[in-house]
């Protein structure tokens, strides 16, 4: 399974006071209210920068997603946020604090295909999991553990199989688990990378009924995505990314044709119909 113990954390130099119009609470109708402040992020493997000099506010309580083609560093960019990768410069806070002071109020959910589905665990053991967070890897989950869990399940239709092998799920219904692994953390945040990649029509109903509901809630839910025509539909806020920031916003305001252009390039050219089809349905402004 994937690892969950991101020790390995760059940690900000520069203290950072923290502003109650910061922390969750703040007006769910307050434009300004930061769940995650990205400064000056740059990002390099092998010498080679894969994001370079990113600064987006992220504004809590919306549904947001990143956009970009190919290698733009959407997937880097939420590892740098969970300090799952190194910083070659800048830094990040979650809620005006570092990752280490909140993390037991951030949920994430990985590529499907970077998970070892053969680990001999069931389904209720991999949400179980996710309650880890909360109670240190020395106690054990008590009844209320999986009582959640199992409520996590049932949140994304999984209550039956919780005893299934891991192994012998579908891929929609092991991105269920997973999405109830991080609902079982009882996060603030959650980060999510192509969570709709490869499930079946229904498992992505499912998937964002969630995410709406956890924004109804208060939470906020960053997710890399690719389907430029679900943008509209899914999302409140949109990053678009091509290895630098090119434009940051509600959707309504920033996913334009302009916008679209600068991030794909000459590769939008293969896009145009799919553009256009959002365009026409309220999702992109010309």
């Amino acid at each position: 399974m994937t690892a969950q113990n991101h020790s390995h954390v760059q940690h900000s130099s520069h203290p950072v006071a923290i502003d109650p119009h910061l922390t969750p609470g703040a007006s769910p109708l307050d434009a300004q209210a930061v769940a995650v402040d990205i400064h000056d992020l740059t990002v390099a493997y092998q010498r080679k920068p894969v994001l370079w000099d990113v600064d987006v506010q992220i504004p809590e309580r919306r549904l947001v997603a990143i956009v970009g083609p190919n290698g733009a560093g959407k997937s880097t960019l939420i590892k740098a946020v969970l300090g799952l990768v190194p910083l070659a410069s800048g830094y990040v806070t979650i809620f005006g604090q570092t990752l280490r002071e909140v993390r037991k109020n951030v949920g994430y959910v990985p590529q499907r295909e970077h998970v070892d589905w053969d680990f001999p665990v069931d389904a209720l053991d991999v949400v179980l999991m996710g309650r880890y967070g909360r109670l240190g890897w020395i106690r054990r989950p008590g009844a209320k553990d999986r009582a959640i869990a199992m409520d996590s399940l049932a949140s994304v239709g999984m209550a039956e199989y919780s005893r299934r092998q891991i192994s012998q799920l579908s891929g929609g219904q092991q991105q269920r688990v997973f999405l109830a692994r991080a609902l079982a953390q009882e996060a603030l945040i959650y980060f999510m990378d192509e969570p709709f990649a490869g499930v079946d029509a229904a498992t992505e109903r499912t998937i964002v009924d969630v995410l709406r509901r956890l924004r109804n809630e208060g939470k906020t839910v960053i997710a890399v995505h690719h389907d430029l025509q679900t943008v509209g539909e899914y999302f409140d806020h949109v990053v678009m990314l091509n290895m630098r920031l090119v434009a940051a916003g509600p959707v309504a305001d920033v996913f334009t044709q302009h916008n679209l252009q600068k991030t794909y390039g000459g590769r939008l050219t293969l896009m145009d119909q799919a553009a256009e089809a959002v365009r026409l349905a309220g999702g992109v402004k010309p």
